[in-house]
């Protein structure tokens, strides 16, 4: 009986150490809300980096678009947005600390069709949202 309550209580201690892992890590992630004619998302982030690219379809030449972030510590957010043929038309980064905590305008020209949005978080800590629907 003793042999069975030993290893038993063996069993439950290492079962109970290697349950108990650090998932306190940094981490970064993209939810997006909306991906109809307007592209919509939100950004969060405990210290951690991510790239992440999204296929969009753009009717027309030009996008408007919205980012913002409130961050604690640090970290930055890039929107880069690509046209139908791959060419940069909107290259945006917003950093804590280094100037305004939102932007928005409208991207320059390019060819309609299905664009690439690409959401860039480098050492993200904190929460932002961004906002892409066609333009003029």
């Amino acid at each position: 009986m003793k042999f069975v309550f030993k290893a038993f209580m063996v069993l439950f201690i290492s079962l109970a150490t290697v349950s108990c892992s650090d998932d306190d890590g940094p981490t970064a992630e993209v939810n997006l809300t909306a991906q109809n004619t307007d592209f919509d998302g939100d950004v969060t982030g405990t210290g951690g980096s991510l790239s992440n690219s999204y296929t969009w379809s753009n009717p027309l030449t030009t996008v408007d678009y919205n980012m913002d972030i409130t961050t604690s510590s640090g970290g930055s957010f890039q929107l880069i947005l690509q046209d139908a043929e791959g060419t940069v038309v909107l290259d945006q980064t917003l950093v804590k600390g280094q100037g305004d905590d939102s932007r928005s305008g409208v991207s320059q020209a390019g060819v309609p069709g299905d664009w690439t949005v690409q959401i860039v978080l480098s050492d993200f800590n904190g929460d932002g949202s961004f906002s892409i629907s066609p333009g003029n």
